[in-house]
């Protein structure tokens, strides 16, 4: 077998100049190395430089532009006014409590029923064709209802049929009619990851003897989730958006709170504050779903399992 000067350790200097060191003695970069490491660094701490000054500039300009609006200092009284704020606020985080809850709850019930949708729409063989026509009749009528529609429906709908035994409570009403449009939404993330699955993976479960159900539960569904999962974090913080949706029907969370001070003092400072907060408690669930999307990406790059 020929070994390459290479693979004995002995030849010539890499790319960077690096003379190859034998016997295991302390690597030592070679003039080359250290020169293109200070330029990759001096080149980023530039980039970072500029996109900082580029940033600054841009804010800066648009400032100046909302500042310099006639209308300004009566929007500013209007919907930036820190007295009203400091009112709001307190109010605002006790109805995010709802909102909190509504998301845990409808968050749970949204990914069941949506993989229980998802799994009737893949079911093999003509017996199950009712089924199956019977999950995409559902996903194609919630997918296309505008979710406002679906709440009003629901929560002004139900009561008004007073049916024994069903709550007319807004706050169950409202989660029903979220879960309802966001369990179609999911199933069809689960559907695509279903699918997505190649064949052979199925049939190589049957041929060790699992059966249909059992290759689909221990094989196919554990990958399907796996790869779905950045898109049903971005669903679920549209969901957490959504929630504030429930104040249609007199539900107070964080917006109907706000709405309660605004009908008050006629100031529309308390929809900014809810506003924001929900931006706040939206920030870190989408910079987790990034960093979720970005370091699966990095495994299929170097090979691995997504």
């Amino acid at each position: 077998m020929t070994v390459t000067a290479k693979e004995s350790g002995a030849g010539g200097p890499d790319d960077d100049g690096d003379m190859p060191q034998a016997g295991g003695a302390a690597y030592t970069p070679s003039p080359r190395r250290l020169a293109r490491e200070r330029h990759r660094r001096a080149r980023a701490r530039r980039a970072t430089a500029i996109a900082a000054l580029s940033t600054l500039v841009t804010g800066a300009v648009l400032a100046l532009v909302v500042v310099s609006a006639p209308g300004w200092p009566r929007t500013k009284e209007t919907f930036f006014n820190a007295q009203y704020a400091r009112e709001a606020l307190p109010k605002v985080l006790d109805g995010l409590w709802l909102n909190v809850r509504l998301l845990l709850v409808c968050g749970v019930a949204v990914l069941v029923l949506g993989m229980l949708i998802a799994v009737a729409r893949t079911l093999r063989g003509p017996v199950f064709f009712p089924l199956r026509a019977l999950a995409a009749a559902y996903t194609d009528f919630f997918r296309g209802l505008p979710l406002i529609i679906n709440l009003m429906i629901v929560v002004l709908g139900v009561p008004a049929l007073r049916l024994q035994g069903v709550t007319v409570d807004p706050v169950w009403l409202g989660g029903t009619a979220l879960t309802l449009t966001y369990s179609a939404y999911v199933a069809e993330v689960f559907r695509a990851g279903i699918e997505s699955v190649h064949p052979s993976q199925r049939a190589a479960a049957r041929s060790l003897g699992l059966s249909n159900r059992q290759a689909l539960r221990h094989v196919v569904l554990p990958q399907a989730v796996r790869r779905q999962v950045p898109p049903l974090l971005n669903d679920l913080v549209s969901l957490q958006k959504d929630t504030g949706l429930v104040s249609i029907g007199g539900a107070v969370d964080a917006v109907r709170a706000a709405d309660i001070v605004v009908g008050r003092s006629l100031n529309y400072t308390p929809y900014i504050v809810a506003g924001l907060v929900f931006v706040a408690l939206t920030i870190p669930m989408t910079r987790f779903t990034d960093w979720v999307t970005a370091r699966m990406d990095r495994r299929r790059s170097q090979g691995g399992t997504a």
